[in-house]
Order: C-alpha cells, then structure tokens, then sequence
C-alpha cells in the first residue's frame, strides 16, 4: 500500500507540472515548426515560451 501511496502522489505532480508547463511545451513546438518559415516569428515564440517556462515553475513551485 506504500507504493501505491507514493506513486499517486507523484502523478499528482506530475500533473501539475504538465498543466503548469504544457502552453510552453506547445508554444516550443510552433516555434520549431515556424524557424524556417519564418525565423522572425519563431525568435518571439522562443522568448515567450520561456517566460511562460519561468512563470510556470513558479506557479507549479507554490503548490508545494
């Protein structure tokens, strides 16, 4: 039953890493399927997706 208990509990955080962290995964995927199209466009999904990378662990580091 302790095995149990503890890996609930780790796809309870996993979970919410994946809410907290998935726009930025998403917006990291347009971003490499953009680069050469159009590399300008790519370069500000980049920027975005990491800031929603920082905001995220920050949001997913005070469920804790």
């Amino acid at each position: 039953m302790q095995f149990l208990e503890i890996s609930i509990q780790f796809l309870d955080i996993f979970i919410l890493y994946l809410i907290g962290h998935s726009p930025a995964i998403l917006l990291l995927i347009i971003g490499f399927a953009l680069k050469k199209s159009k590399p300008k466009a790519a370069k500000v999904l980049f920027i975005i997706a990491g800031i929603y990378f920082v905001i995220g662990a920050g949001v997913c580091g005070s469920f804790f």
